[in-house]
């Protein structure tokens, strides 16, 4: 089988390409990757929680944990935000950041999140674009809700974000200096944001991530621009693409809608089970730091590892049904926030908050829903991506 896990234009048109996952896991779970440079290919779920969990063998700070290269001088600079850091660095600032994401905070958001989740179905006409008018604004308005920033805000940060991850999607940029460019801003609003907090505090996270913990302890502008940054980015793109592709997983699959518009209390268990089915981030980049063996392989230090989430999720060794969507799986040990170790996703509860309160909201209140036209995807091979998904509420 022709092996290519990064083809752009396949991920735009069909997804993720699961045929060549499942050959791989059966035959060359550790796969020598042609590319410049090439790198090894980890499919397996098993490879894939070893390498997430030992950030002493596998580096996100060496040659940084996204996928293509970039020169050094840029990666001192990216090296100062957490998802590009090693313990323990690392652990010291996640320590700082998880202030404003303990599971009490989270959970006094719910009702809020039911009240975004009505506003904007009521805002809806019968016929809508499902990603731009509902899966889109559902993150942004509670990230300005996190950041105490305007709601008018929340287009800018949906602009930004679309312009730094779909770099490679000619709909949302035209070449990696738009990211770039993107990102400048996003660390202006994030200085705004913060000097505000410094002269009149709010119960917002801006006002606790800008104070000493208990140790004395803060984060320094930098670090706190780049943790805005990576707010805007991941709890945006993560539910949003999870939101979307799982409304189309289940006009795939409506026999799951049924179940779900007979019961919406699954909408628990489905929010898990579209992520692992969606696997919003497709894949991680990391360095090996030692000549060691994975899967059989030898590798060496420094050779260029990436993990695989969508293969991942679909192990049949995990999940010996892997290949059906099912919203009332239990357990269900997908990692679609990660691997574990040092770098599971910082806001996994509230994105499976936000799609839990989504999806029994729109059973409830639209069972009739159907998709009216093509889904559309984004052209990347990060971010399991759709950018329309035109539908008609009924």
């Amino acid at each position: 089988m022709h092996i290519d896990l990064v083809d752009r234009d396949r991920y735009a048109t069909s997804g993720p390409p699961h045929d060549q996952f499942a050959w791989l896991r059966a035959h060359s779970p550790v796969h020598r990757h042609d590319g410049e440079p090439g790198f090894w290919a980890v499919t397996r779920y098993e490879d894939v929680v070893h390498v997430s969990r030992h950030s002493d063998l596998f580096s996100s700070s060496r040659r940084l944990a996204l996928f293509d290269e970039m020169p050094e001088e840029q990666r001192a600079f990216q090296r100062m935000m957490m998802l590009n850091q090693d313990p323990p660095e690392h652990t010291r600032r996640r320590s700082l950041v998880n202030r404003g994401f303990t599971p009490r905070t989270i959970g006094a958001l719910e009702s809020h999140i039911r009240d975004i989740c009505d506003d904007l179905l009521d805002q809806c006409d019968d016929e809508v674009d499902f990603v731009t008018q509902v899966a889109a604004p559902l993150p942004l308005f509670v990230i300005c809700e996190l950041l105490g920033a305007p709601v008018e805000d929340r287009d800018k940060l949906f602009t930004w974000s679309n312009r730094m991850i779909g770099a490679q999607d000619p709909d949302y940029a035209s070449s990696p200096e738009e990211g770039s460019s993107a990102a400048m801003e996003v660390y202006a609003y994030a200085n705004q944001l913060a000097a505000q907090r410094k002269a009149n505090p709010r119960n917002d996270i801006v006002t606790k991530l800008i104070q000493p913990d208990e140790h004395g302890e803060t984060l320094d502008e930098n670090e706190f621009d780049l943790f805005v940054l990576l707010l805007v980015v991941a709890g945006n793109e993560t539910t949003r693409n999870a939101a979307s592709g799982g409304m189309l997983a289940l006009f795939e699959h409506p026999e799951q809608w049924d179940r779900l518009v007979a019961d919406p209390g699954l909408a628990a268990t489905a929010a898990d089970e579209i992520v692992r089915w969606v696997s919003p981030v497709n894949m991680f980049r990391r360095t090996s730091t030692r000549d060691q063996v994975l899967g059989g392989q030898q590798i060496k230090e420094d050779d260029k590892v990436v993990v695989f989430y969508s293969s991942a999720n679909r192990d049949t060794s995990v999940f010996p049904d892997g290949g059906v969507f099912d919203i009332g799986r239990n357990p269900n040990p997908h990692i679609g926030f990660g691997g574990g170790g040092a770098h599971f996703c910082l806001g996994n509860h509230l994105a499976k908050l936000e799609l839990r309160v989504l999806f029994e909201q729109l059973a409830r209140r639209y069972p009739r829903i159907r998709r009216t036209g093509p889904a559309r995807r984004l052209r990347s091979n990060f971010i399991n991506g759709i950018k329309e998904l035109p539908v008609t509420l009924g």
